[in-house]
């Protein structure tokens, strides 16, 4: 939702309490004939009694109590520390009552005092109850928006996906090295025909859902690799490493392919030792990527701009890991390296 419908509500709101006591001043006013005290000393009085508690008892749910609380549905605690914030600020007011100049309510009559902490403790969690409800519906319609987003860029990233997967150059490649291969080593050739087809079938397939087992994508990423190998006999141009255990983690389809795509684009010569190091760490709550390639600095160009694209990548991150992820770019002394990080 946008900041400006957020604050036309929250005028809105202000607006229409404000109205509904001065209201009530009027006709408390029009009742009583004889007034002890001036007419606005009693506004004041009505004004900052309700209004303190109010504000106190709307901004802390607002903000502190959902978040912390009601979306991690923990009610029983919601609701403790709501009665608790609406006691404090009823105190507050008791304060202020008690030293502003005019009445001096809790001056003389402090027998009167438990019945206005505990009228004021009611303005305040009734308006509590009001900025869980704005909080409630804010919060609802921005994941429904979200959500909408999120359609439509995965739409947008099946679209650029489906560029990246039926990559001409990566194909035909493939083919006529694994095509040259069958003369040399039939077997070899087959096994990684084998592993073209997986991986054909991988991007046709199993990239439709949302979530895919990280296993499967780290095979995914293997196989490719090892097809990329094909092109040179240096064994050492790759270096590609897994450590911690993948199994019963899922992540989003695709999230590593285009930056290992873009390393092998741009990568300076396939006869370098280590031109080209991709690690993932797996750890208890932690997955990191890292893919770091050596490149020409005559090739100013580094950033795949066929393929996804950065920004489109980074886009995607925002809305499928929000605040879960971290993703840093480098790009000095040659080399060009990418840190994914997922929490």
């Amino acid at each position: 939702m946008k900041k400006s419908v957020i604050l036309v509500l929250h005028l809105g709101y202000w607006i229409m309490y404000l109205l509904m006591l001065h209201l009530m001043f009027l006709a408390t006013q029009a009742q009583n004939s004889v007034n002890i005290l001036p007419g606005w000393v009693m506004f004041n009085v009505l004004l900052s009694s309700a209004v303190i508690p109010a504000l106190i008892g709307f901004y802390s749910s607002y903000s502190f109590l959902f978040p912390r609380f009601l979306k991690r549905k923990k009610i029983l605690s919601l609701f403790l520390s709501g009665i608790l914030v609406c006691f404090v600020s009823a105190l507050i007011q008791d304060i202020y009552l008690s030293i502003v100049p005019g009445p001096g309510i809790f001056k003389e009559k402090w027998d009167s005092a438990i019945g206005i902490t505990l009228t004021l403790t009611f303005i305040a969690f009734v308006n509590s109850i009001t900025g869980l409800i704005m909080k409630g519906f804010i919060s609802w319609y921005s994941d429904i928006k979200l959500k909408e987003d999120l359609n439509k860029k995965n739409y947008e990233m099946e679209l650029a996906l489906i560029k990246s997967k039926i990559n001409p150059h990566f194909l035909f490649n493939t083919i006529n090295n694994i095509d040259i291969l069958i003369e040399k080593d039939a077997i070899k050739a087959s096994a990684y025909l084998n592993k073209l087809s997986d991986i054909m079938r991988f991007m046709l397939y199993e990239t439709k859902t949302e979530k895919i087992s990280l296993e499967k994508e780290l095979t995914y990423i293997e196989k490719y690799v090892d097809l990329q190998k094909i092109r040179t006999s240096n064994s050492n141009f790759v270096n590609y490493s897994v450590e911690g255990n993948p199994k019963n983690l899922k992540i989003a389809p695709m999230l590593f392919i285009p930056f290992i795509e873009n390393a092998f684009k741009h990568a300076e010569d396939n006869k370098l030792e280590n031109s080209i190091n991709i690690r993932v760490v797996i750890e208890k709550e932690l997955i990191t990527f890292e893919c770091k390639n050596k490149f020409s600095v005559n090739n100013n160009s580094n950033i795949d701009q066929n393929g996804l694209g950065n920004k489109l990548i980074q886009k995607r991150m925002t809305l499928l890991y929000p605040d879960k992820h971290t993703l840093n770019v480098t790009d000095n002394d040659s080399t060009y390296e990418v840190k994914l990080t997922l929490l």
